[in-house]
């Protein structure tokens, strides 16, 4: 392998790393949203609907 195909392979895998890491610590450190209640509007509701 000569020496601009070994440099292209590191450089590739390099940012592929830099990239799996960072969207990884994203995923990590990012705090989870808060979702509605679902059945907030069903709350005055007694009896379930048959769909």
């Amino acid at each position: 392998m000569n020496s601009t195909a070994l440099i292209t392979m590191l450089l590739t895998q390099g940012i592929v790393i830099g990239f799996t890491a960072f969207f990884f610590y994203k995923v990590l450190t990012t705090p989870p949203r808060q979702e509605p209640d679902s059945f907030e509007e069903n709350d005055d509701e007694l009896v379930r609907k048959n769909d």
